[in-house]
């Protein structure tokens, strides 16, 4: 069965999904490195919802849900060769949290979300499924480096390993590929921007024929321009509800030619944006980007709200863009 997404201001997301209780069980399963027949049919079933829930919202390009994954750092560091996974770590009050370690080279020794996209694929009634990877800046920054004391040559290494398994979707069909640096908005400097566009050459160097997008929300956008724009990226993914739009600004003064896709809900706030309400921000969108260009999509992943909540800000976001798409034609 073919889908062929709208021309303009097609919609979609950032990746994750409210966990069902089946993603839940799957977690505890890996946890105790039970990962057999049980683990697999349980996250394949929280991944068959994931994809309906898209599909019955109405999304032109769907993800996988990202049902397999319980933190977007830790569950590549578990795949990859050279990582070790902490002890529990405090990060604030009593929030706790076990952190990737950098013990070794960093590699690439199998699939890692090649299986979940491939069987989202197989049921996703012809819509694209976009992969959604953890990006080498942000891994880094989010570990203990105990092996290289080098950032540039660790981050360079990861992009090496991330590119393998890019190259394996890429071969069998994926054709939108985003690569999510939550990190480059609240730690990067110009230095590290550097290094983060070598890693992106490594990642995506040659590969014209798939969508090369990044995801970036909340905190300094404006720190990562004009140096992004030079990035091998066909789109940039970012957070603008919450933050009230006001990296348009930033966009506008750059003359930005690249694809945009823009967060219209706020996934922070269990409030449902009216229809009207998400129009106003995608027509905010289109001062800065041709419709062709503008993708439509909440700000970041949908993990933390409830699934009643995310279906509800999805369904008004399809509708608000539908809405526009009918009065540009």
């Amino acid at each position: 069965m073919s889908y062929r997404p709208p021309d303009k201001l097609k919609t979609t997301v950032v990746g994750s999904y409210p966990y069902f209780s089946e993603a839940l069980k799957a977690f505890q399963l890996r946890k105790k490195g039970q990962r057999g027949p049980e683990y697999e049919s349980l996250v394949k079933e929280a991944t068959r919802r994931a994809v309906e829930d898209y599909i019955n919202v109405g999304l032109d390009i769907i993800a996988d849900g990202e049902q397999r994954r319980e933190d977007m750092a830790v569950f590549f560091a578990e795949e990859l060769g050279g990582f070790e996974i902490s002890d529990l770590v405090r990060i604030f009050d009593n929030v706790y949290f076990r952190k990737p370690v950098i013990a070794d080279r960093i590699t690439w020794i199998h699939e890692i979300v090649f299986g979940d996209w491939k069987y989202a694929s197989g049921i996703s009634r012809g819509r694209p499924v976009k992969v959604t990877l953890t990006g080498p800046y942000t891994m880094y920054s989010w570990s203990f480096d105990k092996f290289y004391g080098d950032p540039r040559k660790a981050i360079l290494d990861l992009a090496e390993a991330l590119r393998k398994e890019i190259e394996a979707l890429v071969g069998a069909g994926a054709a939108y590929i985003q690569v999510d640096e939550p990190a480059f908005s609240t730690r990067a400097e110009k230095s590290d921007l550097e290094i983060a566009e070598e890693a992106f050459e490594i990642m995506f160097e040659g590969l014209d024929n798939v969508k090369r997008i990044t995801h970036i929300c909340y905190g300094k956008l404006e720190r990562l321009f004009p140096a992004i724009l030079d990035f091998p990226i066909d789109q940039i993914d970012l957070e603008t509800k919450n933050s009230n739009y006001k990296v348009l600004d930033l966009l506008r003064e750059y003359s930005f030619d690249k694809e945009l896709a823009l967060g219209v809900v706020d996934v922070h706030s269990s409030r449902i944006e009216a229809v009207d309400e998400v129009i106003e921000g995608i027509l905010r969108g289109l001062e800065v980007v041709r419709p062709d260009k503008l993708y439509v999509k909440p700000d970041c992943g949908l993990k933390r709200l409830s699934r009643e909540v995310a279906l509800a800000k999805l369904e008004n976001m399809v509708k608000a863009a539908k809405k526009v798409r009918e009065e540009l034609a």
